[in-house]
């Protein structure tokens, strides 16, 4: 941590625990077939990449989403299992994010959309009375608010520009490689957070 001022997370896998094969378990119970091709981890379909960038909403999610499922499965279906994936916030970690923010500057940048960001803000709310996520952080970003998505270079730039940032004073942290890559061509210092470790290994 020499030298770093600034901090910036990634949310899923690690600051909220997440199980991407629960969404897919999730939609194959409703019928929905090759679920894995239009959403993983590592790659994303033209709709879920115009989702999590704010180009369409929830509504035609939903109605793209029908097409693929079986006749009769309701749009709570289709939401209920989407948000399948986010589990919960452990609270060691969001105690670690209010010491760090007493030293470091502290950021979120987020891959995501406006049905994950209903569902785990209202996890945070109902699990530790907390709104927002943004209680915790100097500023967030969410990729379907600012239209732009990690790897892409302009994501990270937009978070070092706004709050006028050094990259070689700022620490990157996500569990997701290309993310990670994405991070140092920019150059922010990274930490690649690889299961089980959590950033209570990082931060004792």
């Amino acid at each position: 941590m020499k030298g770093i001022k600034h901090i910036i997370f990634d949310l899923g896998g690690v600051i909220l625990n997440i199980n991407y094969q629960l969404t897919y378990n999730a939609f194959a119970e409703l019928g929905v077939k090759d679920f894995t091709s239009l959403y993983n981890q590592f790659t994303l379909s033209n709709l879920f990449g115009d989702l999590e960038t704010g180009k369409i909403g929830k509504e035609d999610f939903l109605t793209a989403m029908q097409q693929h499922a079986p006749e009769g499965t309701t749009d709570q279906q289709i939401i209920d299992a989407w948000n399948a994936m986010l589990l919960d916030f452990p609270l060691r970690r969001l105690q670690i994010l209010q010491q760090l923010r007493q030293h470091y500057g502290l950021y979120l940048l987020s891959n995501t959309n406006a049905i994950h960001m209903d569902a785990f803000n209202n996890i945070l709310q109902q699990s530790r009375s907390i709104p927002s996520l943004a209680d915790f952080f100097d500023k967030v970003y969410y990729s379907n608010l600012i239209g732009l998505r990690k790897p892409e270079k302009e994501a990270y730039q937009l978070v070092l520009e706004e709050n006028g940032l050094q990259p070689s004073e700022t620490l990157f942290i996500d569990d997701t490689l290309p993310n990670i890559e994405g991070a140092k061509l920019v150059g922010l210092e990274t930490i690649h957070l690889v299961p089980p470790k959590t950033i209570a290994d990082i931060f004792r």
